[in-house]
């Protein structure tokens, strides 16, 4: 078997509310929790969004990641008619997002990347401002959150780092359970531990059927927690795929060597297998040969091409999430374009 080895500023005040508390999968629930058809934004002549379309059914992670400026946070706030797209249309829970009234935004809850809080008050004072006016939340889920972040309540927010900022805006996103949560890079200023236990918040909300739509510069995190991932390069899509199906499209390297096997017989098995670049075989004793190569696409051509040999070590170096979306935005755009799936995935 074939080792792997590894290589405008916006208050969430005026955009959260409660969950409708779902037990059941109702019949008229959308088919996607979030459906986007060809949506363009322009600010005067920059285009921050060019014909963007993908769906993400209910109950699933999506990431979408991006450098600063690539079109993340227009995205989203387009989601919640905090802009208006130029073009194009945006459904959110089944409504399309430009008539989201009060009773959508019940349904979700979002935490934008520019939070801004009110300093003046305690963490907990600032949290029960919001379930005033979103409504109310069920008993000790706020406690139980900020136990599990490690935040004192009581502490004034205006006294609070930037990464105990963040943890009140990752409570307040997640107290009322909501059916969408749409984060704007979450973690930002958390520490790892903590970073770790919003994923496990993320995967949790999932397992309990909620719909997360995460944006982030951190690989780590979406490799973690999503289901599919979306790249967006100055405003396009380059991909969506999942993690298996990113890390297949980034070049790997493989090392292996056979025993009673020629150079040329096995430069003749390995050459044959699609995908195989950059093949030297050595001689490394007399009966002994040994080989290296890169690979682009799936490992299971190569282990039915050596299955017959008498192999020894054999090391696939496997790319993480970051090489795979390096590759890619390595790509010239029209080449990436033609890769993207921009339809999307359920």
């Amino acid at each position: 078997m074939i080792s792997s080895s590894p290589r405008r500023r916006t208050s969430p005040l005026t955009h959260v509310g409660p969950a409708t508390h779902r037990s059941d999968t109702s019949a008229d629930t959308p088919a996607h929790a979030i459906e986007v058809r060809n949506v363009t934004k322009r600010f005067g002549s920059n285009l921050a969004l060019a014909d963007v379309s993908f769906t993400i059914a209910p109950g699933r992670v999506f990431g979408v990641i991006g450098p600063n400026g690539a079109g993340k946070t227009t995205l989203m706030r387009t989601l919640h008619d905090i802009i208006r797209a130029t073009s194009g249309s945006a459904t959110v829970l089944g409504t399309d997002s430009r008539n989201a009234g009060p009773e959508l935004r019940r349904r979700i809850d979002y935490l934008p990347g520019d939070l801004i809080l009110e300093g003046r008050v305690s963490g907990r004072r600032l949290l029960q401002h919001y379930t005033d006016i979103s409504g109310p939340v069920r008993d000790g889920r706020i406690e139980e959150l900020a136990d599990r972040l490690k935040l004192d309540l009581n502490r004034p927010v205006r006294k609070r780092s930037k990464g105990n900022k963040q943890k009140l805006g990752v409570i307040q996103a997640f107290m009322h359970d909501p059916e969408l949560l749409v984060l704007d890079e979450p973690t930002t200023g958390l520490d790892p531990l903590m970073q770790q236990e919003f994923l496990s918040l993320v995967r949790e909300a999932s397992a309990a059927g909620k719909t997360v739509f995460l944006s982030s510069r951190v690989m780590s995190e979406i490799q973690q927690a999503a289901d599919a991932v979306a790249i967006l390069r100055d405003g396009r899509i380059v991909t969506i795929a999942s993690v298996e199906e990113l890390r297949n499209t980034a070049i790997r390297h493989l090392r292996m060597s056979a025993t009673c096997v020629g150079t040329a017989e096995m430069a003749a098995i390995l050459g044959a297998v699609p995908g195989v670049g950059g093949l030297q075989c050595t001689l490394i004793a007399a009966n002994q040969t040994e080989a290296t190569a890169t690979l682009s696409g799936e490992i299971r051509p190569v282990i039915q091409a050596v299955g017959a040999l008498q192999l020894t070590d054999p090391v696939l170096e496997e790319p993480d999430l970051e090489e795979s979306v390096l590759t890619l935005y390595s790509a010239p755009a029209a080449s990436a374009a033609t890769t993207s799936t921009t339809r999307g995935r359920s």
